[in-house]
């Protein structure tokens, strides 16, 4: 662990020289945007892994309507396979799909049935939030695990009861949306800072040689589509997303406590400070004593307590100072030098944040 954090302090100068993102990769469009759709459905071929009828009763009743659309009376009928799954069935519309293309969609059981693997989803309406159909699902679920059992134990691995279908799902209605209409758009960065705003205000002006950007606020920059004077908003917003700029990116230390893992930026900062690190371990075990009475003696076992504890103070670094001004990075690579364990390192991190040395935002997970 420690090698590794010492390799990717060694290419921060090359990172720091990276070369501009692209506008596209900093923004999302106003109004070009993907649409939820959710439908029931159900898996029909799995090998005895469906759901049971006895504790899924909508399983039931969704294949005996599928049934009777199909021609086949089945009232008053009780059925009893296990080769059938009550599922839900997931997919994102994506903006400017057109009647006839497809989409991948995702399937979940619903009902307590043991796995999906081999199963076929029965055409399936796809909705959005306004209840109208705009896509149908329908094929082949390729599933995400495994799942063995026997008479006397079982065993499942990843997740059997969902899986996906690629390009399961044809879109049957097109969103309505006037595209070439637009007068202007906003673009909404995904990381709002002034600094990056005022950036793209400035790239897509350049661009132009006229004012057609102007930045509202530290997330939005309004961009007036007819005063760039081009055949079509989509002309307009083609140039547009391929212009490169230099992003902005606040200081931020992230570690997670759960692998020992520490990601930082090159901006971090650290105020004059004094750190001192020590391990104090605490030990106790216990060992109790079955004494017995002598053979053939009078008398009961009676079981005698012990206890043995004791405290190790472990070395650790003594007393340092860092220099104010000093870049995270240093710090840690010396930390490094020292040997201090990732975990310690965190420890060492958290105590300079709460001493107000550390000039970044801290976020742990």
């Amino acid at each position: 662990m420690i090698r590794l954090l010492a390799f990717l302090l060694s290419l921060l100068p090359f990172l720091a020289e990276a070369a501009p993102i692209r506008i596209k990769d900093l923004v999302e469009f106003d109004g070009v945007r993907g649409n939820d759709l959710v439908g029931y459905g159900l898996v029909v071929g799995l090998n005895g892994t469906g759901d049971g009828i006895r504790n899924a009763p909508f399983t039931e009743e969704i294949m005996a309507n599928i049934l009777e659309r199909l021609g086949v009376n089945v009232s008053g009928e009780q059925f009893r396979p296990k080769n059938v799954a009550a599922v839900l069935v997931t997919a994102t519309l994506p903006p400017f799909a057109r009647a006839g293309g497809q989409i991948d969609v995702g399937v979940a059981a619903i009902g307590d049935a043991k796995s999906l693997l081999g199963g076929t989803l029965v055409m399936t309406p796809l909705s959005a939030a306004d209840g109208a159909i705009y896509a149908v699902a329908q094929g082949t679920i390729i599933a995400g695990g495994a799942s063995v059992e026997g008479q006397g134990a079982s065993v499942v691995q990843g997740v059997p009861t969902s899986g996906v279908i690629p390009s399961g799902a044809r879109v049957e209605r097109e969103i309505a949306f006037d595209f070439g209409g637009l007068r202007s758009v906003r673009l909404a960065l995904r990381s709002a800072d002034f600094t990056t705003a005022g950036r793209i205000e400035q790239a897509i002006n350049s661009e132009f040689g006229r004012r057609v950007a102007v930045m509202q606020d530290a997330g939005t920059v309004s961009l007036d589509l007819a005063a760039a004077n081009m055949r079509s908003p989509a002309h307009v917003l083609g140039r547009v997303e391929n212009l490169t700029i230099e992003p902005e990116r606040r200081a931020r230390v992230v570690v997670d406590q759960r692998s020992g893992t520490i990601v930082m930026g090159e901006d971090v900062r650290i105020s004059r400070v004094a750190v001192s690190q020590g391990n104090l371990t605490l030990r106790i075990r216990e060992e109790p004593l079955a004494v017995m009475p002598n053979p053939f003696a009078e008398g009961e076992t009676v079981v005698l307590p012990r206890t043995e504890a004791s405290i190790e103070d472990e070395p650790g670094i003594g007393l340092a100072e860092v220099a104010g001004g000093t870049s995270l990075s240093e710090v840690v690579a010396g930390l490094n030098a020292l040997g201090v364990s990732p975990r310690d390192m965190i420890d060492i991190l958290k105590s300079i944040n709460s001493a107000g040395a550390l000039h970044a935002e801290f976020v742990v997970r």
